[in-house]
């Protein structure tokens, strides 16, 4: 199987820092694991690479779709296939960073719930059951059938307990699944907790700083506040000031606090679900790059792959 280098972690890590240099220090590209950046127009809360980095880099799997469209892990799988292909056969080195888990799992494990097709006879059945017996109620079938997906999806998360109730009870086509292709070796930054937390909280103030509340009125103008997209992390927070500006400073630590605990899931989900190698944050991103860019390049030359962080 082909190597395949990842770089990912929690929100405000500084994994997308990381990719980037490494890229520049490897000649490769980057395909983009987050299930927020795909939405246009969706920049500024997102952490979107900018278009001075994306002219440094060509990155993959951004802004290919529009902020009311679902898109699943398993069309993200597929189309983060056919970009990784594209980049191999370019002579270029393919780097996958991203925080969302199980698009991850997805990609790597072809063969998990990520992959079965939805339903639309059970969809409804328990959308139905949604509507008359309550989110917790559904979360608590979740906790039933799946419990591991239920520890790592909040029961207000009415979308992902719906798909995820919707793949433990559906049927499951294996055979017709990708064949593996890669030997995946994931890296990601750690911080020790209060650093990373002072870290979210600062990169909310420079959101607002940026502009953000134009971009939340601009979306919700043009594509409604029930657009999926408008539904993340955020968003979600900050809609009420579009009413009431006087919620300013509530809405913000309710988006710091959310952000916040948001990492905390992902560094959950990150140790129990994928072999990741942890990487201190604090060593900075050139020192990191260098190290993995060298690793790399005796890993390709002896066809191993020699562990650089922890597990």
């Amino acid at each position: 199987m082909k190597p395949l280098l990842v770089i990912t972690g929690p929100t405000a890590s500084g994994k997308s820092s990381l990719a980037l240099r490494l890229a520049e220090n490897l000649g490769g590209e980057i395909v983009s694991c987050d299930s927020m950046q795909i939405y246009r127009g969706c920049d500024i809360a997102t952490a979107k690479p900018t278009p001075l980095e994306r002219a440094r880099i060509p990155h993959h799997l951004l802004d290919i779709c529009d902020p009311d469209e679902r898109f699943s892990a398993a069309q993200w799988a597929t189309a983060a296939r056919e970009a990784i292909e594209d980049i191999e056969k370019r002579a270029r080195i393919p780097i996958v960073c991203g925080g969302t888990g199980f698009y991850l799992r997805a990609l790597l494990q072809p063969q998990t719930l990520a992959e079965v097709a939805p339903d639309a006879a059970l969809r409804a059945q328990l959308e139905a059951e949604l509507e008359t017996r309550g989110a917790l109620a559904l979360h608590e079938k979740l906790a039933e059938v799946d419990a591991k997906a239920a520890l790592r999806l909040h029961p207000n998360d009415s979308f992902r307990v719906l798909r995820a109730l919707e793949v433990a009870l559906g049927e499951k086509h294996a055979a017709s699944l990708p064949e593996i292709e890669w030997a995946p070796l994931i890296f990601a930054l750690d911080w020790p907790r209060e650093v990373l937390y002072n870290r979210i909280n600062e990169r909310v103030e420079a959101m607002m700083r940026s502009g953000f509340l134009n971009e939340l009125r601009f979306l919700t103008e043009k594509w409604g506040r029930e657009a999926p997209a408008l539904g993340g992390v955020g968003y979600k927070q900050m809609m009420p000031v579009l009413d009431d500006e006087s919620n300013l400073n509530e809405c913000i630590e309710a988006w710091k606090r959310e952000t916040r605990r948001y990492a905390k899931r992902q560094m959950t989900w990150f140790r129990h679900q994928l072999p990741v190698q942890w990487l201190d944050g604090a060593r900075g991103v050139e020192e990191l790059a260098w190290e993995l860019a060298i690793g790399e390049r005796e890993a390709s030359a002896s066809e191993t792959r020699l562990p650089l962080g922890r597990n």
